[in-house]
């Protein structure tokens, strides 16, 4: 134990136990029986992938979720989104998507192909407001456990009104033309954005994937830009 846990003890966020975010009790409570979905039609999908039927030359190839968005879960990436922005979280959180995803078979036949991680933009509006990117943080904590190279490719165009609580027609509607490609190296990016997307594979990275229709959006950029296979990667499945 360090002096800082020392001076400012970790506490579980969904029980208050000293020792650190998620105690031995309540990650025994979060649930890796992820639902799998195509994100073109929003029907089941046996290992993530988008169904061929619903394939086309702009769509997402598929995607890989770690954890069920509930309980625990919740109440964690709230704290890391909300006050009191919990930074400190995602470390954890990088690890967990990681020891999730890594078991995936669709996944393990992605990652030799060298994709770059993508993580979901914010609008400059809510960047201001929370100081950072919940998926920029995850997607480097996810490049250093899995080896792979973070590139800062897309940003917002527009602001959009939030997710929550609008129906999928309406989150397609709202989602419309919200990325552009990155025209400029990104201020906190670890990695230069070079222009290079020629048959490149993409792996997008957001915190929580509801009816994909954010990461649905992006792929269709992406892949207009050259990108040859775009996946997409969230920590939660709602």
């Amino acid at each position: 134990m360090g002096i800082l846990d020392i001076l400012f003890p970790k506490h579980c966020v969904g029980c208050r136990k000293s020792g650190g975010y998620i105690c031995f009790t309540c990650f025994a409570r979060i649930s890796f029986d992820v639902d799998t979905m195509c994100t073109v039609c929003n029907k089941p999908s046996i290992d993530g992938r988008t169904h061929p039927i619903c394939r086309g030359r702009y769509t997402l190839d598929g995607t890989f979720s770690a954890v069920k968005y509930k309980g625990i879960m919740q109440k964690v990436l709230y704290q890391l989104k909300y006050p009191p922005y919990l930074v400190d979280l995602v470390p954890t959180l990088g690890e967990l998507c990681f020891e999730s995803c890594i078991q995936n078979e669709v996944l393990a036949q992605v990652l030799p192909k060298n994709p770059f991680l993508i993580p979901i933009p914010l609008s400059r509006k809510r960047l201001r407001k929370r100081g950072y990117n919940q998926a920029e943080l995850l997607a480097k904590e996810l490049g250093k456990r899995f080896g792979l190279e973070v590139r800062m490719v897309l940003q917002r165009s527009k602001e959009t009104t939030p997710q929550y609580g609008l129906k999928r027609e309406e989150r397609i509607e709202n989602m419309k033309e919200a990325f552009e490609i990155q025209t400029k190296m990104h201020e906190s990016a670890t990695t230069r954005h070079d222009g290079v997307h020629h048959d490149r594979v993409a792996i997008l990275v957001d915190d929580v994937l509801t009816t994909g229709s954010t990461m649905l959006e992006a792929a269709k950029i992406l892949k207009k830009n050259g990108f040859k296979e775009v996946w997409g990667m969230a920590l939660a499945k709602d």
